[in-house]
């Protein structure tokens, strides 16, 4: 019998700077800290999946990194895309992406922290 995975139980993304990343998810996407997270990262208390945002893994150098998660997809879910939207144009956060319908949908993308691209869907 072979083994296999269940899917994705945790989700970080790696970071210079750990405390304005965490800032930046609390204070424009409403994240709220989980009540333990380790040292190096500030781990949110998402569902089903944790969040987090970490110190860089050793060998990793984002210094000239123009997009980083260049290839990786990351979709957030909201109660209403569109309303985060507005909120997050009116913080002077870019969105790189208009809103479109999709499966989930209304959806967006918008840059997070450090440049990594973020999209928002539902409701």
């Amino acid at each position: 019998m072979s083994v296999t995975i269940d899917g994705p139980d945790f989700i970080a993304l790696q970071v210079r700077d750990v405390d304005a990343a965490a800032a930046f998810c609390e204070e424009h996407l409403g994240l709220r800290r989980a009540a333990v997270s380790p040292p190096h990262a500030v781990v949110f208390d998402t569902k089903p999946t944790p969040f987090a945002v970490r110190e860089l893994l050793p060998g990793v150098d984002l210094t000239d990194a123009a997009r980083p998660g260049l290839g990786v997809v990351l979709w957030f879910r909201t109660p209403d895309a569109h309303q985060l939207r507005d909120q997050l144009t009116a913080a002077g956060i870019r969105i790189l992406t208009p809103m479109a319908d999709s499966p989930f949908g209304p959806m967006f993308s918008f840059e997070g922290p450090e440049g990594y691209t973020l999209t928002a869907h539902g409701g």
